[in-house]
């Protein structure tokens, strides 16, 4: 059995992580909170690492160490920078150093594609692209790289370090940015953007599950990798998807694109809720490639197709309604 320390444990995708590997893996947490949890063998706080008394600790030897904790994006724009900085660039050079001086061989850091770039330039998004993050949350993500980065040889054979860059997450227990078009759908708004063929990418957390698991069990090369699911979908396949769990009608209005963008401008001027650059957000493309995963790991496809997981968190938002 594996024993593997979580930052963030109880954390969206630490719930999950542990639910799906607690059989084959003993799982330890380094959180600001410790609830008792099932598949959770202790929970640890971040005054247990200081990093000058690791020779004097009594830890448990880890044998691999996956750093969840971090500070979420803020779309309401409201958190102070700094705070960025503190605890997505802070802790990550705290936790990395305690690894460089473990006895554990991997180190999964869980990134954004945010740091590498607020808008996608092009068809898809890969690994090659120069980082351009936009605001403190890609910036602060992308300073955790780059210390990563320049305090290990990614040719190094005795450990193995990864840098995941996932895009929006959805699962049990977070709807991500789905929320806002989940209720748009439910209360029977119709959507007025039918017109932008906008397609985005988005990572299931059996996906993601799926992936970290493997990256456990298999000898993969160090690196960073993006995830996400296999099929990038469009607003309007969202809507129908969600239409299809609910038992609705979808509602799409293919109102001329100009006069929204029109109509947004003139929100801009007013302060109206839609503006230009939310009219942006909701109909730009973002699509992510996971062709270097998928190659890493010798699969042709991720286990469950986008439309899967989305069925599967919508029938959650059903159920927890």
């Amino acid at each position: 059995m594996m024993n593997i320390l979580v930052t963030g444990i109880h954390g969206f995708v630490g719930s999950n992580l542990v639910e799906a590997l607690k059989e084959n893996c003993i799982f330890y947490g380094l959180d600001i909170v410790a609830p008792v949890k099932d598949g959770i063998l202790k929970t640890f706080s971040w005054q247990d690492i200081k990093s000058t008394s690791f020779s004097s600790q009594t830890l448990p030897k880890f044998d691999v160490i996956i750093h969840l904790a971090g500070k979420a994006h803020d779309t309401k724009k409201q958190s102070a920078a700094q705070s960025y900085f503190d605890i997505n660039t802070g802790l990550t050079q705290k936790i990395f150093d305690f690894f460089l001086e473990s006895s554990a061989k991997k180190f999964i850091f869980f990134s954004s594609v945010k740091a590498a770039a607020d808008s996608v330039v092009g068809d898809v998004l890969t690994e090659d692209v120069i980082p351009t993050p936009v605001g403190p949350y890609g910036e602060s993500k992308i300073q955790a790289e780059e210390y990563i980065k320049k305090h290990f040889t990614f040719s190094n054979t005795d450990k193995q370090v990864y840098i995941l860059r996932p895009c929006m997450i959805h699962g049990p227990g977070n709807k991500g940015n789905l929320n806002l078009l989940y209720n748009v759908v439910k209360k029977g708004i119709p959507w007025p953007l039918g017109d932008f063929e906008n397609r985005r990418s988005f990572t299931s957390i059996d996906n993601l599950c799926y992936v970290i698991e493997e990256l456990l069990t298999k000898d993969v090369p160090s690196g960073i990798y993006h995830m996400g699911d296999d099929e990038a979908l469009s607003t309007n396949e969202l809507i129908a998807i969600m239409c299809e769990v609910m038992g609705k009608q979808p509602h799409i209005w293919k109102m001329n694109k100009r006069f929204m963008e029109g109509c947004a401008g003139l929100g801009t001027l007013l302060h109206l809720p839609l503006n230009t650059e939310r009219l942006r957000k909701l109909t730009e493309n973002y699509v992510v490639s996971n062709a270097k995963i998928k190659v890493a790991l010798g699969i042709d496809k991720m286990p469950v197709t986008a439309k899967e997981g989305l069925i599967k968190t919508i029938r959650l938002f059903e159920e927890t309604e």
